[in-house]
């Protein structure tokens, strides 16, 4: 079977801040090296925290916001749009067709008026809302969504090769109808229109040799000084009227002890932290925010390329059957992560009664030993970062392989960019942490990424024609119960062929202060602003 192509460089880049390579890696605070009992069941994902009374909306202020990571790009197509890689800051610019709503856990329109599906989720049909125009006073209509969809495919998007394989066609039949015909059964397109393809351009952004970021969205850009802050002031003409606030800050501390620091000495009005002890900390203090979980969050990448160690079923068990998900949170996160080996944990929504593999190093190493038997010499090379967590999770990876007899050696890279170009580029490694951060709201997206033998998103070269079919089904589920029965089939095939080892899920938290009301989740971590406003 042919296996995933190697995924071009600028799309390589932009996975450097989703957390597709990288699982949280802030340092956590030292406590003389001892270790912490992982507690589960601690957390209540959506709304946390106790948040003063609203009252009255007040108009006026800036809203500062020290954000996870900088986008460096305004454009849909360059920046991969998720609340960990400045995501927020596109959807307060643009904002977005179709909205996540978390309580509720399904996509409602948003900017759209409505997106319907015929009966097989062939054919979908997008009803825009009249009277909208885009900041730069040009009308938001059928063509100009069409066309900027069409745009971000050319200029290829991080999604563009997946709604190319699955788009056969869109028209407009009049100015408030789009309609967009499937080469197969979509259900959870709508997801798609939550994130970068539903940020609308406007026609004039796209026209000439540089972009520019003019959309419909709340917010305009006002200020841009790369490294140090982001202003968009507020967008008079917004569809669903002017924004309380006068503008919006966007500042990157460097670690999450810091963004969460200036969150509570009253520097920044709302913040994004996903290391693990961190948001633990934030969640205990009772901080106000969204606290948002997903799947695959920290996961060993195995590379199945023949060639490799990872070519052998033998040795890909023998890998997942040795790391332990709970020593490797307790000794890398002081316990306040989700370990776990399921794609989805205990308190996600498609949790799955199907058994993972189980941790068992007597079994990992007979299979060990029968690869050496025939011909395997038992070296295995593990690719991590080099910051503190990153070595703490190399070490206890390290100990736990040998110990079933492998002979590992580590390679502790610096550089995020390099360590995307050794794994998605040239598929240089036989181990690489990372984490595919699987969402509640729509698990086909990731799940395709990481298993379909021809995704880009696939570093391992992981080719299963049997998983190609369960993806398939899923993506084509028409309800929570055939989605879940998928889920656990794909549970089972994970459990037989071994694409990665998994280690846990990840919760991640936007936090704001007492004094911040109005400000609306939705999907992949991002936050929407335009009904946000600041107590006095």
């Amino acid at each position: 079977m042919k296996r995933a192509p190697r995924v071009p460089a600028r799309i390589a880049a932009a996975l450097i801040t989703v957390g597709l390579l990288t699982s949280a890696c802030v340092s956590p605070d030292e406590k003389d090296g001892a270790t912490q009992k992982t507690e589960r069941g601690r957390y209540t994902f959506g709304a946390v925290g106790k948040q003063a009374p609203a009252g009255k909306p007040v108009r006026g202020g800036t809203l500062n916001f020290a954000d996870y990571t900088e986008a460096r790009s305004l454009s849909p197509a360059a920046t991969y749009a998720t609340g960990a890689s400045g995501g927020s800051a596109l959807a307060a610019v643009y904002d977005v067709l179709m909205r996540y709503d978390t309580k509720a856990q399904k996509y409602e329109p948003w900017l759209a008026k409505s997106l319907k599906s015929d009966g097989d989720f062939t054919t979908w049909t997008l009803t825009l809302r009249k009277g909208v125009t885009f900041s730069d006073g040009t009308p938001f209509d059928a063509e100009a969504v069409a066309g900027s969809i069409a745009w971000y495919q050319k200029n290829r998007g991080a999604d563009a090769t997946l709604l190319a394989a699955n788009i056969s066609g869109t028209t407009t039949p009049d100015d408030h109808t789009v309609v967009f015909t499937m080469r197969r059964s979509w259900s959870g397109f709508p997801a798609r229109l939550a994130q970068a393809p539903g940020m609308i351009v406007a026609p004039a952004a796209r026209a000439g040799k540089t972009f520019r970021p003019i959309g419909a969205g709340a917010f305009t850009l006002q200020k841009y000084a790369p490294q140090e802050e982001m202003v968009l002031k507020a967008n008079k003409t917004y569809w669903k009227g002017r924004p309380y606030l006068d503008a919006l800050r966007f500042t990157w501390p460097n670690s999450d002890r810091a963004r969460l620091d200036a969150l509570d000495d009253g520097i920044t009005d709302v913040t994004y932290v996903r290391s693990p002890d961190i948001v633990d900390e934030a969640v205990k203090a009772k901080h106000p925010g969204e606290l948002t979980l997903t799947g695959l969050g920290n996961m060993v990448t195995i590379n199945t390329r023949a060639g490799r160690p990872g070519s052998d079923l033998r040795v890909r068990q023998a890998v997942a059957l040795a790391l332990d998900p709970v020593l490797d949170t307790e000794r890398s996160y002081q316990g306040k992560g989700l370990p776990g080996q399921e794609l989805f944990p205990p308190e996600s929504r498609w949790h799955s009664k199907v058994k993972p593999l189980g941790v068992d190093a007597a079994r990992a190493k007979k299979l060990l030993a029968a690869a050496k038997k025939d011909g395997y010499d038992g070296n295995i090379t593990y690719m991590d970062g080099s910051d503190q967590v990153s070595r703490s999770k190399a070490v206890v990876t390290k100990a736990q392989l040998e110990r079933v007899g492998f002979k590992v050696k580590l390679d502790l890279v610096s550089s995020t960019a390099d360590r995307v170009s050794k794994t998605y580029v040239d598929h240089d490694f036989d181990l690489s942490r990372g984490a595919a951060s699987v969402s509640e709201g729509d698990p086909f997206h990731r799940l395709e990424g990481i298993l379909d033998s021809k995704s880009y998103g696939n570093p391992g070269g992981y080719a299963d024609a049997p998983m190609d079919k369960l993806l398939v089904r899923l993506q084509a589920a028409g309800s929570d119960q055939e989605r879940q029965r998928t889920i656990d089939a794909i549970q089972r095939r994970v459990d037989e062929t071994v694409p990665f080892a998994n280690l846990g899920a990840s919760a991640a938290l936007t936090a704001w202060g007492q004094n911040v009301h109005g400000i609306v989740p939705t999907d992949e971590y991002m936050a929407l602003f335009g009904q946000a406003w600041l107590s006095k």
